[in-house]
């Protein structure tokens, strides 16, 4: 369908095409954003919001641009709840960090998560606790791969003040009702944070309705460059929290005894932001709004389920999670081999997959596995990378 925008697609190995299913790990980028970080810096490389020059105008106009967009692509209410950070790990840090220098969290308060999430929405939440005395919960995950919610009363109550999940499962494909836990959150008054990263691309986003606080994600999951990530907060939070980092942008007026502020965004962009970086996410933004995602996304779906269809029908093959709703991923095992060993056996045959616990140690720990093998798709994925990883799969197997 886009394949051929995709110039890395093109690329063989051992005289066969790539098979590229690692795309929850990083997607591939259209020449179209290669070809606009590239005139960036060819025409119009200049700081952003300083200088007076026609070039500093230039970068300004196509970082504030590209802010736009995001914003369009989330449906906010305003350009000035859209932060740009490093990626959906700094988005989080950013809000634990600050939350940390309020007075949000006391001794005894409840930071609710989830068995599901990254590292990345685990490890700052653990930070904030650590110094601010309050107690992390998690709402489990069931053998099939979604959060069992038969006691979401009980763990998200009078004492929750921070409900943080993720929209869809890096290492299983789960796609968590997050209607639900928010509404339960914002019934005990409890912050939400949602980690979007693999949920961006692949859902009809709309942060007003969803009514989170916070909402984040990573351009490099979405076609766009490695380096740059999206923090939306609701202007009420923004302009609460205090600055995470000092320095110069985020500045309003500085002495030598004191500073004051600029308003959000900008307080949270200390220095030179990642301006490259912003524009081929803008452009990424542009190439989506030019695609019909709906059918590219009934067309990866397809290629997803009858992926994992005939992936359950070889003998010695487990999927790992059978969610009811399931987005892009599939995890899986092979019967007495380690995930590593395979996933080198699938490599030599050109096709790329992840192996290992995906950066969810606690996921794996709760299912009672070391880690899986995980085949993910994305809008450029073909009924021949389906095939070639079946065929890689079975030969796989005589091996072990």
């Amino acid at each position: 369908m886009i394949r051929s925008d995709f110039p890395i697609l093109k690329r063989e190995f051992r005289n066969q095409p790539l098979i590229y299913l690692d795309s929850a790990a990083t997607t591939q980028k259209p020449q179209q954003v290669i070809d606009a970080i590239s005139h960036y810096y060819a025409y119009y490389n200049a700081n952003v919001h300083r200088a007076a020059h026609v070039l500093a105008a230039e970068a300004t106009q196509g970082l504030e641009d590209a802010r736009s967009r995001v914003q369009s692509w989330l449906k906010a209410a305003h350009t000035s709840e859209i932060v740009f950070t490093r990626g959906t790990t700094e988005s989080i840090n950013l809000v634990a960090q600050t939350l940390a220098n309020t007075d949000w969290l006391s001794p005894g308060d409840d930071i609710v998560l989830t068995e599901l999430e990254h590292h990345s929405n685990i490890v700052p939440w653990q930070m904030l606790a650590q110094r601010t005395g309050a107690t992390l919960k998690a709402i489990k995950v069931r053998p099939d791969g979604d959060l069992d919610l038969d006691d979401l009363e009980d763990i998200i109550g009078p004492k929750t003040k921070v409900l943080s999940c993720i929209h869809v499962s890096n290492a299983l494909g789960t796609v968590n009702p997050i209607e639900k836990l928010i509404a339960r959150a914002k019934e005990v008054g409890a912050l939400t944070m949602i980690d979007g990263a693999q949920a961006a691309l692949h859902q009809d986003l709309n942060v007003q309705l969803l009514d989170c606080d916070f909402y984040c994600f990573s351009g490099h999951k979405l076609f766009g460059p490695t380096g740059i990530g999206v923090l939306y907060g609701k202007q009420a939070w923004l302009e609460k929290l205090p600055p995470w980092q000092g320095g110069g942008e985020m500045i309003e007026h500085v002495s030598l005894t004191q500073s004051t502020y600029q308003q959000p965004p900008y307080k949270f962009e200390a220095g030179t932001p990642n301006i490259a970086g912003a524009v081929g996410l803008g452009a990424a933004l542009d190439y989506l709004q030019a695609q019909d995602r709906c059918k590219l996304n009934a067309h990866e779906d397809q290629l997803v389920q009858t992926a994992a269809n005939r992936l359950a029908q070889m003998p010695g093959v487990k999927l790992i999670g059978e969610p009811a709703v399931r987005s892009s991923v599939i995890s899986f095992a092979i019967q007495g081999a380690h995930p590593h060993d395979v996933g080198t056996l699938l490599d030599q045959q050109g096709v790329a997959v992840r192996t290992g616990h995906h950066c969810a140690m606690p996921l794996m720990e709760a299912l009672g596995i070391p880690g899986t093998i995980r085949a993910s798709f994305s809008y450029y994925s073909n009924e021949e990378d389906v095939e070639r990883l079946l065929q890689a799969v079975d030969k796989a197997m005589t091996f072990l």
